[in-house]
């Protein structure tokens, strides 16, 4: 990774990512302890929490994707939504019961809905044709890096704290606040004049770009096989794994995705978004498959750090390749649309990943990711000789 190549903007917006990913990282695995243990919730509660909290960011990134786009402006989004996970965290560390628990984690998703599109939009704002890979690849890798960083401090603090969940809920609140403070600081935004009548995006769906269209039924069809990673660590429980080893697994998977993120990108940007995400699709496929097969639990070690190398091949290049044929004043609207089709999509997947776990056992969902992977994977490849959808 060479910095000098990504702009300062973009390099503040990935220390923001990371702040705010260790902070909620930090809550998010014992989220479910908090409820059954401290709150006696029943655990049936912990899936409609987290139902109703995901439902919420998904609807919301399109929502204000296309806000953002009419009134040309990022920045107060992107605040606003970093302001607002930071303020769930300072909840959940006072909260008496699980309802209130469902309000805060309701108003962390919102945050994330509000800022997600509008911050990928700076990111275009500061993206040329030769490093938009790049860009977007360094993000995920920042925010992976989080992913990483964040359980290991909950380890910690709840060694130290003698497993005082509360304080460690309020103590996320600190990296929150200097993601927050530093977006405030020194992330600068581009703005462009309004007019009234000018806006370019035509919610029909006759009035989006026939490449947006053609990249979006493939996004589909991948999220509709792929499902929640909880069914990856459910795999991994159901061959035999430790507790204790199926976490560690889980921190290799996201430090994979660090590592590979930003090559990923600028591979993207040397030889094509497109190519790339096939390549990412391919690895997906393959360790879907593996999934389904495996019956040692030691192949685990090898898998779920290949299956961060998917993430690093798919999530920044996809929205690289997006970015390739859409202008940045109508960016959030399609970032929106992508992120919230596929979200709503990988809700279904995961309906379908449970109804096939439960009736024709575990391998029978993995075979179903991997052969929806494929189908995507050859719809790209003979999409490239469509001309119109």
């Amino acid at each position: 990774m060479t910095l000098p190549k990504i702009p300062f903007t973009v390099i503040v917006l990935g220390f923001v990512s990371l702040f705010n990913d260790i902070a909620s990282e930090m809550i998010y695995p014992i989220v479910p302890i908090f409820l059954t243990s401290v709150l006696g919730a029943p655990v049936s509660v912990i899936g409609f929490i987290e139902g109703i909290a995901e439902a919420t960011a998904s609807l919301m990134k399109f929502v204000f994707g296309y806000i953002s786009d009419k009134m040309q402006k990022r920045k107060i989004f992107v605040t606003g939504g970093y302001g607002a996970s930071a303020v769930s965290k300072l909840l959940m560390g006072i909260a008496f019961s699980w309802h209130f628990v469902l309000f805060a984690r309701v108003i962390d998703r919102l945050g994330k809905g509000l800022r997600t599109s509008a911050r990928d939009s700076i990111l275009l704002q500061n993206a040329t044709k030769e490093n938009k890979g790049l860009i977007f690849g360094f993000h995920r890798a920042m925010d992976s890096a989080g992913a990483v960083l964040g359980p290991i401090f909950a380890l910690i603090l709840l060694y130290f704290l003698k497993n005082n969940i509360r304080l460690t809920f309020l103590i996320a609140f600190i990296p929150s606040v200097i993601g927050v403070i530093l977006l405030i600081l020194f992330v600068k935004e581009k703005r462009h004049e309004v007019k009234e009548k000018s806006f370019p995006i035509k919610l029909k769906w006759s009035g989006l770009s026939p490449s947006f269209k053609l990249f979006f039924i493939i996004s589909m069809i991948f999220a509709l096989g792929n499902s929640s990673d909880a069914f990856l660590i459910l795999r991994a429980k159901d061959l035999g794994m430790a507790t204790t080893l199926v976490v560690f697994t889980y921190v290799l998977y996201n430090l994979s995705q660090t590592i590979f993120a930003t090559p990923a990108g600028q591979l993207a940007d040397k030889i094509g978004a497109r190519k790339v995400y096939a390549i990412g699709l391919l690895v997906f496929a393959l360790v879907y498959a593996l999934f389904g097969l495996m019956q040692n639990p030691v192949i685990l070690w090898v898998l779920f750090p290949i299956y961060g190398i998917y993430i690093a091949f798919t999530d920044g290049v996809s929205k690289a390749y997006i970015s390739e044929f859409i202008t940045e004043k109508e960016s959030g609207t399609y970032f929106g649309m992508y992120q919230t089709g596929t979200a709503v999509a990988g809700f279904f997947a995961s309906f379908f990943a449970g109804l096939l776990w439960n009736q024709f056992g575990a391998s029978a969902t993995f075979y179903y990711g991997a052969a929806l992977a494929l189908l995507a994977f050859l719809v790209l490849g003979w999409g490239k000789m469509v001309k119109k959808i």
